[in-house]
C-alpha cells in the first residue's frame, strides 16, 4: 500500500537538494520532518510545515515553502499543491488517483494493504505464556488477543513472524497440580482423600480424574504425583490450545523453560556473566545499609548469587541462584531473552502484565552484562481486565463470576460462550494497554451502533447484502466507470488510504489497539454513505450503480481485510 505522505516527504526533501544545488538554499542536512493530516478541514489531505527548516535555511518558512514547490517533482497523486502561512505546503489528494485506487485494490486483493517496513526481517511475538496449571483466564485472554494482533499487524508490515508460548512445567505450582490430580482420582475410586486449601479447588479437575478412572480403572492407585503431572499437563495444554483456536489464535513455537536447565544453558549464562565481573557470592547485596544487613545476619542467611544489576542502572542488585543452588526466575528469564536474541529475530516482542515491570528491566540489564544489544527486545505492558456487569442493586458495574468449573476465576471459554469470539477480540484489543479494562458482557452483545463490533462488521454485511441482491437482478460492475463516483464515495477511499500509516504507527510504537480504532473510524465514514448512495434504487441510472457497486466491492474487501487483521469475521449476514 503506498503511504502518500511518505511520497511527500520523499518529494520534498528531493526539492530541498535540488535547491541547495542551485545555491537557493545553504547546506545543512536535511532533517526528517514529517507530512501529517492538517488540523481543519479544507486545508488539503497532508500538510508539511516548513517552519522547521527556518532556523537552518536562514529564510522564513513562506520563502521555503515557495522555493520547495517550485521545485517539487510531479506527484501522480496531487490534485492540489498550495503554501499557507506561516509556512505550509498543503497536498490534496487528485480525485483521479482515489477513483483509480477502487480498481487497484481490487486487482491487488491483499497485495493492495501490504507494507515492506519489514521486508527480509524476522520477528517474533511471545505471548500467553501461562503454565499448563489451569484454564486461559480473562487475564491471560487480554494478553492472547493483544499478542496475536500485534503478530497480524507485523505480518502486515512484510516481517517474517513466529508466535511463542514460553512456559514451565515444573516448579511448584505443577507438583501442586500433580498432587491435586492425584486426590481427586483417588475419591473417584471411593477413597476419602482429603484436597488442602493450597490445593487446585477448579472442577476441571474433577472431569479429568473422572475420565482418568473411566480409563485406566485403579492401576495409578500406587503411582506418584509426578504420573498424574504429567497427565493434567497434557489435559491442560489440549484445553488451553482449543480455547485460544476458538478465538482464532495459534502459536508456532511451545518454549519449555525446563529446556534451559537440560541443555545447562542458564548455567552457561550464568558463567559468562561471572567471567565479565557481574556474579558475586554474598549474603547480602553489595549496596545493602545497616539495618538489612543486621537483619541478614539475624535470619542467619546463607551466601547467595548475586548480579550486579545496579551497573546497569538497576535499584538493588538481584539473587541469581539462591543459597540452596535453586536458581530465582531471574536467572532462566535472562537465559530465554539471550537464546530469542541468538536466533536471530529484528524484533522480539514480549506482552505481559504490569507486574512484570522490574523484571523485564532486570532482564534487559542481564542482556546487556552479556554484551548483547538488547534493543530488539520490546514490551507490551498490560494493565487487569475483569468481566463486569451492570448490578442495578449496586447501582454500578460489578464483577462477573460465571464460571462453574474453573474454580474462583473466568476463562475465555466463559467468555465467548457469554458473548462471541469476535466480541473477545475486538474488546480485548481496543483499550489501550496501559489501560484497565472492564469487559461489559450485556453490552458487547448488543445488535446496535452502540456496539462497535457490529457497527464495524455491519459495514461488511451492508455490502454483502447489496451484491446478493445485484446478483439476483443479473448485476455487475464489469468494466464500470469510476468517473461516475461522487465526492462521498471518493471520502470513504482517501479514508482507507490511511490504513498503512495506521499499521506503521502501530507497528512501530507496539500499539496494535490503533487498528481498532481506526476500524471503528472507518465504519463511521462508511454508514452515512451506505444511507446516502444507493446503487439498486430505481432513479440511479445503470452507469452510475455498476461503478457504485465496484465501490461498494472495494470496500467490502477493505472491511474484509481490517476484520482479518483484528482475527475477527466477516459475516454475510448479521
Amino acid at each position: 500500500m503506498e503511504r502518500l505522505n511518505k511520497r511527500l516527504e520523499a518529494a520534498i526533501e528531493s526539492a530541498l537538494r535540488s535547491a541547495q544545488h542551485d545555491g537557493a538554499l545553504p547546506q545543512f542536512t536535511i532533517p526528517r520532518i514529517p507530512a501529517s493530516p492538517p488540523k481543519r478541514a479544507g486545508q488539503g489531505d497532508w500538510a508539511y510545515p516548513a517552519m522547521g527548516l527556518a532556523r537552518l535555511a536562514r529564510k522564513s518558512p513562506l520563502d521555503i515553502a515557495r522555493l520547495i514547490v517550485d521545485r517539487l517533482p510531479t506527484l501522480d497523486f496531487a490534485g492540489k499543491i498550495e503554501i499557507a502561512p506561516p509556512g505550509f505546503i498543503n497536498c490534496t489528494i487528485a480525485d483521479d488517483y482515489l477513483r483509480k485506487q477502487v480498481d487497484a485494490a481490487l486487482a491487488a486483493e491483499e497485495a493492495w494493504f501490504q507494507l515492506d517496513i519489514g521486508a527480509g526481517k524476522r520477528a517474533q511475538v511471545e505471548f500467553v505464556s501461562a503454565n499448563p496449571s489451569g484454564p486461559i483466564t480473562i487475564g491471560h485472554t487480554r494478553n492472547a488477543v493483544v499478542g496475536d494482533a500485534m503478530a497480524r499487524l507485523l505480518e502486515a508490515a512484510g516481517y517474517e513472524v513466529q508466535r511463542e508460548y514460553y512456559y514451565n512445567n515444573a516448579g511448584n505450582q505443577m507438583i501442586i497440580l500433580g498432587k491435586s490430580l492425584q486426590l481427586r482420582y483417588l475419591q473417584q475410586l471411593g477413597e476419602k482423600a482429603e484436597l488442602p486449601a493450597d490445593h487446585y479447588q477448579g472442577e476441571y479437575l474433577v472431569d479429568i480424574a473422572r475420565d482418568l478412572a473411566a480409563e485406566r480403572g485403579d492401576s495409578l492407585r500406587g503411582e506418584s504425583w509426578q504420573v498424574f503431572k504429567d497427565v493434567a499437563e497434557q489435559v491442560m495444554f489440549g484445553w488451553i490450545k482449543r480455547s485460544l483456536a476458538s478465538i482464532h489464535i495459534e502459536h508456532d513455537a511451545f518454549f519449555n523453560e525446563t529446556s534451559l536447565f537440560e541443555s545447562e544453558h542458564i548455567w552457561s549464562v550464568l558463567e559468562a556473566l561471572r567471567a565479565k565481573g557481574h556474579i558475586y557470592q554474598a549474603t547480602h547485596w553489595e549496596g545493602a545499609g545497616a539495618d538489612e544487613i543486621a537483619d541478614v545476619a539475624a535470619k542467619g542467611y546463607q551466601p547467595a548469587t548475586w548480579f550486579r544489576s545496579t551497573t546497569f542502572g538497576d535499584e538493588k542488585d538481584r539473587v541469581m541462584v539462591k543459597s540452596d543452588g535453586v536458581p530465582t526466575y531471574t536467572l532462566p528469564d535472562i537465559a530465554y531473552h539471550s537464546d530469542k536474541l541468538e536466533r536471530g529475530f529484528d524484533i522480539a516482542v514480549n506482552v505481559l502484565g504490569t507486574d512484570h515491570f522490574s523484571q523485564a528491566q532486570v532482564v534487559r540489564h542481564g542482556i546487556r552484562a552479556l554484551g548483547m544489544d538488547p534493543a530488539p527486545i520490546e514490551v507490551i505492558f498490560l494493565q487487569m481486565v475483569r468481566a463486569v456487569r451492570w448490578n442495578a442493586d449496586l447501582g454500578e458495574f460489578a464483577a462477573v463470576k460465571q464460571s462453574k468449573r474453573a474454580g474462583d476465576f473466568d476463562t475465555l471459554d466463559d467468555l465467548v460462550a457469554m458473548t462471541s469470539a469476535d466480541a473477545v477480540r475486538y474488546h480485548m484489543l481496543a483499550r489501550s494497554p496501559n489501560s484497565q479494562l472492564d469487559f461489559d458482557v450485556d453490552q458487547v452483545v448488543k445488535q446496535s451502533n452502540e456496539n462497535p463490533v457490529y457497527y464495524i462488521q455491519n459495514a461488511y454485511v451492508r455490502c454483502a447484502g447489496i451484491f446478493r441482491e445485484a446478483a439476483e437482478r443479473g448485476l455487475g460492475d464489469a468494466d464500470a466507470d469510476l468517473n461516475l463516483l461522487g465526492e462521498s464515495e471518493l471520502r470513504f477511499v482517501r479514508k482507507a488510504l490511511e490504513i498503512g500509516n495506521v499499521i506503521e504507527q502501530a507497528v512501530r510504537h507496539y500499539e496494535p489497539q490503533k487498528i481498532a480504532f481506526f476500524a471503528h473510524e472507518l465504519a463511521g465514514v462508511f454508514h452515512p454513505i451506505y444511507d446516502e448512495v444507493r446503487v439498486l434504487h430505481s432513479e440511479v441510472p445503470a452507469e452510475t450503480a455498476k461503478a457504485r457497486l465496484r465501490f461498494y466491492r472495494a470496500a467490502q474487501a477493505v472491511f474484509r481485510y481490517l476484520l482479518g487483521l483484528m482475527g475477527m469475521s466477516a459475516p454475510e449476514r448479521m
